[in-house]
């Protein structure tokens, strides 16, 4: 600990095999529901690119292919959870970048499209971000105990940001609807995985503890309401999304915007890297912006090409 280095113990490490099969479901899971919108946005008579209206909505629960990727997206979020559970959020939560790679390729082959080089370049800045940063937390950043101030700062947050996404719902969708729902769902995403990661530390301290009750315990349940109201609004988002992008872009800004939102939040205001030394700090803000930069690029290339890459 003294040189700022950590080691994961086996059951931290399996968190790491954990998330990335969880990618993997995310990967599937996002080409079937963004097949789903695509089919029931092509039968409306309105365009869903400024918001899903309560018929469509309707539409998609009678959908196959849509039922088919959220099943498959609620074991890709089980399985984030275990991750969770076992590992530092700044080491597990990244790894989901593994579904850019999987859906870009999935998407290209199902639409007989090839993939730019751009467009590859792009991948392989955002996979490329991630895996610097992953690898760095692996051994500079743990799991730390969740005190009640932390959790307030973490709730306080999530406040302010529900509060500007709600403005930008109604003044920027129209504008610029593809890069909002993306940037809007991967930061409410990353608020569900911060707050999950807070109730599953603050449930293990309860239980350690026997059951003894505190009273800033109550906020664990205004997390779980926060999870469930934020988790629904990134949902709408991300589904209005598909209308508006190809898959793989979809899945960047949550691979990328989600966990670089999660890992901010657990190294600033969760202390998680507080072991860490000080080029550690440098090595995250290089390497997020990289991958964030390469989110930007497919996104333009997207945009440039009517939605493939």
């Amino acid at each position: 600990m003294e040189s700022g280095f950590v080691t994961l113990s086996p059951l931290q490490a399996l968190g790491i095999p954990v998330a990335l099969v969880g990618s993997v479901f995310l990967a599937f899971g996002a080409e079937f529901q963004h097949r789903g919108v695509n089919k029931v946005d092509a039968a409306s008579h309105y365009s869903a690119k400024t918001g899903l209206g309560i018929g469509q909505l309707l539409a998609l629960a009678r959908r196959p292919s849509w039922l088919l990727g959220t099943l498959m997206l609620g074991i890709a979020i089980v399985l984030q959870l275990i991750s969770l559970f076992l590992a530092p959020l700044t080491v597990v939560q990244p790894l989901g970048a593994l579904a850019l790679v999987i859906t870009a390729v999935l998407n290209a082959r199902l639409t007989r499209t090839r993939l730019t080089r751009r467009a590859i370049r792009a991948i392989l800045l955002c996979v490329g971000g991630i895996a610097v940063f992953v690898g760095v937390a692996a051994v500079t950043t743990t799991s730390v105990p969740i005190q009640t101030e932390q959790l307030v700062i973490v709730l306080i947050i999530l406040a302010f940001v529900l509060a500007i996404l709600a403005v930008g719902f109604v003044f920027l969708r129209k504008r610029s609807p593809t890069v909002f729902y993306i940037l809007a769902g991967g930061v409410l995403f990353g608020f569900v995985a911060t707050l999950a990661k807070v109730v599953i530390a603050r449930v293990q301290t309860i239980v350690l503890h026997g059951f003894q009750l505190e009273p800033g315990d109550g906020l664990t349940i205004v997390a779980l309401v926060g999870i469930i109201v934020t988790a629904l609004a990134g949902t709408y988002l991300v589904q209005t999304a598909y209308s508006s992008g190809p898959p793989e872009l979809v899945v960047a800004g949550l691979t990328v915007i989600d966990p670089m939102v999660g890992v901010t939040i657990g190294i600033v205001v969760l202390g998680e890297a507080t072991a860490a030394p000080w080029w550690a700090g440098v090595v995250f803000v290089l390497a997020g912006a990289v991958a964030v930069f390469g989110v930007f690029q497919l996104s333009r290339r997207s945009s440039a090409s009517g939605g493939a890459v």
